[in-house]
């Protein structure tokens, strides 16, 4: 599991406040110093913070602009972002300012260093209680996807909700053991988030659980981003075979009667249900359409999407391939 940190950023390039440095030796996470707002985003790229730390204290040059950036990212808006403020003057202003940004907390000189490390605290326990991010992944989990869905209903804007789930993995699990098998799903969600993130900003990656990944996107943007995560994908899995496996794309398995047969390489299967043709009002009916969806594209040998064409006015289609 990667090592969670608080990236912290100064305009100013100051160092992190004795509280800060204080929590993060005794909660584990390791400060990482960040030279600039565009050096925030590509750390994001590599590794899941506990919490972005900002130093809003004025002149607060790109602060507020980065906190309003990651809030309205769909990939980064559930990472907390802590603002702290040095100096009195303009400090009640400045804290207005970073909570219209979308800041999850604004520390000021005022508290006690009590108060400032209880207050730093709470921020990153909130998130990790109230997201549940996956440990393996850390994307976030079922009550994340849940609410995007639930967002973009009430938005009313056409968009796609894309189920995806390994072929063949337990079969993987069981010959190369579980260390294997953990990452293989984490090189699949590092996948999904970078190649989606790529094409669709505003799309969101989630994790449900074992191999079984969501992710939503504008209805403009999934089937780039589906047919470019299933290239990738079958890019990069065979070398997560022996050379052996890799040379025949088959390794010998046995049933549950014992009996031997041929376990394909493993390959990705994506059911996808727009709002396209279709009006939902609960995002439980989204869910079990995906489901179903997914079910199906996993009928199909190799690597898939596959795209519900039904609509509320007519007989159902078969689904589109």
């Amino acid at each position: 599991m990667p090592q969670r940190v608080l990236l912290h950023f100064s305009p100013q390039g100051r160092s992190a406040p004795r509280a800060v440095q204080e929590f993060a030796a005794a909660s584990g996470h390791p400060v990482v110093d960040v030279q600039s707002a565009g050096d925030v985003r590509v750390r994001m790229g590599r590794v899941y913070p506990a919490a972005i730390i900002v130093d809003g204290s004025p002149p607060s040059d790109g602060a507020f602009e980065l906190c309003a950036a990651m809030k309205h990212d769909a990939f980064t808006a559930v990472i907390p972002v802590v603002v702290y403020m040095t100096g009195t003057l303009d400090a009640q202003d400045g804290a207005a300012l970073a909570l219209e940004a979308g800041a999850d907390e604004v520390l000021i000189e005022s508290l006690s260093e009590r108060e400032f490390a209880l207050r730093l605290q709470m921020a990153v326990w909130r998130a990790e209680r109230d997201v549940g991010v996956h440990p393996t992944t850390l994307l976030p989990g079922t009550v994340q996807i849940e609410r995007d869905i639930a967002e973009r209903l009430r938005a009313g804007e056409p968009f796609a909700v894309c189920y995806a789930d390994l072929d063949h993995f337990k079969e993987f699990n069981d010959r190369y053991g579980y260390n294997n098998g953990d990452r293989v799903i984490l090189i699949l969600s590092r996948i999904l988030r970078e190649v989606v993130r790529a094409h669709s900003p505003r799309a969101f990656v989630g994790h449900i659980g074992g191999d079984d990944f969501i992710f939503n996107a504008p209805l403009d943007d999934f089937r780039t981003c589906c047919e470019d995560v299933i290239s990738v994908f079958s890019e990069l899995i065979p070398y997560q075979y022996t050379d052996e496996d890799r040379a025949q794309g088959f390794f010998f398995g046995k049933d549950r009667r014992g009996e031997v047969y041929r376990v394909p390489m493993m390959t990705l299967s994506i059911g996808v249900v727009t709002n396209e043709h279709r009006s939902f009002v609960h995002t439980a009916q989204i869910s079990e359409l995906a489901t179903e969806m997914k079910a199906y594209a996993k009928t199909f040998s190799g690597s898939i999407y596959v795209v519900d064409r039904r609509t509320d006015r007519t007989q159902p289609h078969p689904p589109e391939e």
